[in-house]
């Protein structure tokens, strides 16, 4: 039988803090942190979410953090807090078989910009030697191994804003093959550069609520228009669970099921019944054996766009129809944080189970169209149960979804070594 997966270790830097504890109390507030943002003053849409409080210096080191852009300094400060939870030694552990997935989308634009302006002045020599390594996206999986001397499997995934979840699934197949004792697995992002701001305003992605950015954030609400630029990273440890209960490792939650999926429909616009999602959905909970009435909560890709939020509202009550589960969508807080979402809101669904809570999406006052989600708003709601979706949609269709649940079995049951 295949062996389950154990997740052992968290690690998070995000608009909402840099610690479980501080991410987890941001949620349960439900409020928005969206802010008038000097990166991008002057532009039409001049607010984002930002990681604040966060010292890459002192973090990282000068020489380190001067090195490498923000989107690589947040994964390798996640991957060390994962490390740190997951009670691994980096000196022992077995380096030729701890892999390192991460998934990035638009990785840190600003770099590319700045060097590009420098070009065009007819000035190659200004032009950095350090450009690509500071942010070609694969140097963020490259940097975490060289941080922790990880020589196993190092790759990078990107399925636009599934890249997080992806990686998190593809480093499952890591484990469930043997391939790897230990993978950290997650996404990291920072793309709050004038240029991604400019872009999703141009598609009319984002949200203009310029007066007022902490209502601008609105998953599934009715008077939605837009998403809003977030960042930040997540990185997730994950063991087969007979591999972490041989070490004596605290074990989280088990991921059960995951499933991946295009609408192959549209370069930007999701199939509007969600045939993808529900698929992905679908496979998932096969995959880990589920009923969608063994589902205790979904935590919602939930953009806060009129299109993407309609037809995952469309594809979560085709899959459960009137059994829904309560429903979350972290974006209200902490903003879209494109290729990172779909890590950092698997680490939230972890969190979520082991709280039995699912935290209220912030400024949901209404629905609109003919699909009612229950969606959790206001304040927090307990749940018994014990598995959680954590879906995850991107342009070009791509869809990830991962099924989690705190059901762990004991030694043996279902177990290969």
């Amino acid at each position: 039988m295949r062996p389950e997966i154990a997740v052992t270790g968290l690690g998070l830097v995000t608009p909402a803090g840099h610690t479980a504890d501080a991410n987890w109390a941001a949620l349960c507030q439900g409020r928005s942190l969206a802010a008038p943002d000097p990166e991008l003053a002057g532009l039409p849409v001049d607010f984002s979410c930002q990681v604040t409080g966060f010292d890459a210096a002192a973090e990282l080191g000068r020489s380190l953090a001067r090195r490498v852009d923000p989107f690589i300094q947040f994964a390798l400060a996640a991957a060390r807090r994962a490390v740190a939870d997951a009670a691994l030694d980096t000196g022992t552990w077995p380096a030729e078989r701890v892999g390192i997935v991460l998934g990035v989308g638009a990785n840190s634009l600003g770099t590319y910009v700045t060097e590009f302006c420098r070009l065009g002045e007819d000035r190659p020599e200004r032009v950095s030697p350090l450009a690509l390594p500071r942010s070609v996206p694969s140097m963020a999986a490259g940097e975490v191994a060289i941080d922790l001397g990880a020589q196993g499997p190092n790759f990078t995934t990107s399925s636009a804003c599934a890249s997080g979840a992806t990686a998190i699934g593809v480093a499952r197949d890591l484990l469930r093959s043997g391939t790897c004792d230990i993978v950290l697995a997650g996404g990291s992002e920072s793309a709050r550069s004038r240029m991604t701001a400019t872009c999703f305003t141009r598609m009319r992605a984002l949200s203009r609520r310029r007066e007022h950015p902490q209502l601008a954030s609105r998953p599934f609400d009715a008077a939605r228009d837009g998403f809003v630029l977030g960042e930040g990273a997540a990185v997730l440890v994950l063991e087969r669970l007979s591999h972490a209960r041989a070490r004596g490792a605290p074990v989280q939650a088990v991921l059960r099921g995951y499933g991946a999926g295009a609408d192959a429909h549209h370069p930007v616009a999701p199939h509007p019944h969600g045939h993808g999602a529900v698929r992905a959905i679908r496979v998932a909970l096969e995959d880990a054996a589920c009923d969608p009435g063994d589902v205790g909560l979904v935590n919602a890709h939930g953009t806060s766009t009129p299109l993407n939020d309609a037809a995952e509202a469309a594809a979560l009550t085709r899959v459960f129809g009137k059994d829904m589960p309560p429903v979350t969508a972290a974006k209200g807080v902490i903003g879209h944080a494109l290729g990172a979402a779909g890590a950092i809101q698997a680490a939230y669904t972890v969190l979520a189970l082991r709280r039995r809570t699912v935290p209220p999406v912030a400024n949901f006052e209404s629905q609109d169209g003919d699909h009612k989600l229950d969606i959790v708003a206001g304040r927090p709601r307990p749940t018994a149960g014990k598995a959680g979706l954590s879906c995850s949609f991107g342009f070009g269709g791509q869809n990830a979804v991962l099924l989690f649940t705190t059901d762990c079995r004991e030694p043996g049951a279902g177990e290969t070594t």
